[in-house]
């Protein structure tokens, strides 16, 4: 919730379960987004059976200005990293599964090859599991993203983070806004059969009519799910916040949303990507039906 001073305050609940996720990926030695982005709803999320796994490791070679996760150099991708995965997955009996990873702009193929290993293992264990995938940009490239596509996972989900102006202020040099909205548009024409998803931070100083902007363009390239959610500067090293929008906003944002066409839209402070993903995907394939 948002107290009177602005501030975004958190309640916890460690249920059993919470433990158990835990346990699992500090055992099998697998990084999660949950906990190197510093997400709001870890609690929330892992007592209720979800997990965001983060593949090739967790150093990004990007230095986006809201980003908590670790920059720098990281070392060559584990070979079995993908196993390490399924065995998460098979321990903790999950039926939708999501996978993210840091941007790995020093391998030839972006990380992409890791991407599919991860997926296919997955979907060769049982092909009933829903794997969403929210993938980096690969710098654009359509035969790194046709990698992906061909796979074929459930959701390909990929971030703007913000609006077009601030992209320059907020991400890494080498990603852009059009780049960005490249990427989910060539993913809908490689297979428009695949749930597409898209999210933005704001707070970073945007105007309201910018972020109206930035959902039209999401849906001018077809993008099926919209997440947008609250920046929360995770520490004094990332920009600061600029505004703290109420829920009233985020409700207004919702409204617009579908209004514009979304089949889903999560539009909630403490929302991130992966947030009720599994939710999402099954509103988006009721609406298909």
């Amino acid at each position: 919730m948002i107290d009177m001073s602005g501030k975004i305050r958190i309640r916890v609940r460690l249920g059993d379960y919470y433990m158990t996720v835990s346990e699992v990926v500090r055992s099998l030695e697998i990084a999660t987004v949950c906990e190197d982005a510093l997400c709001p709803n870890i609690h929330d999320c892992w007592s209720s059976k979800t997990a965001t796994f983060m593949i090739l490791g967790d150093i990004c070679t990007r230095g986006c200005r809201f980003c908590y996760v670790k920059k720098g150099s990281p070392l060559p991708p584990d070979p079995y990293e993908p196993y390490k995965v399924l065995e998460a997955v098979k321990r903790l009996g999950l039926d939708y599964v999501t996978i993210t990873s840091v941007d790995r702009d020093d391998l030839s193929d972006g990380g992409a090859s890791q991407y599919v290993k991860t997926i296919r293992l997955l979907k060769s264990y049982d092909p009933s599991i829903k794997v969403e995938v929210l993938i980096p940009d690969f710098m654009g490239r359509e035969d790194l993203l046709k990698m992906i596509v061909d796979a074929s996972p459930d959701v390909i989900a990929h971030n703007i983070e913000t609006v077009r102006r601030l992209t320059p202020l907020v991400r890494d040099r080498r990603a852009g806004y059009e780049q960005s909205l490249k990427v989910l548009e060539t993913v809908k024409r490689l297979n428009n059969n695949i749930i597409t998803k898209s999210s933005i931070l704001i707070g970073f100083g945007e105007e309201f009519d910018e972020i109206i902007e930035a959902m039209k363009d999401l849906r001018r390239v077809g993008v099926d799910i919209l997440v947008i959610s609250q920046y929360m500067r995770p520490s004094s090293q990332q920009i600061p916040v600029v505004k703290y929008y109420s829920i009233e906003e985020f409700k207004a944002l919702e409204r617009i949303g579908y209004e514009l066409g979304f089949s889903y839209v999560i539009s909630h402070p403490l929302a991130r990507t992966s947030y009720k993903a599994k939710e999402a995907y099954e509103a988006v394939r009721r609406v298909r039906e």
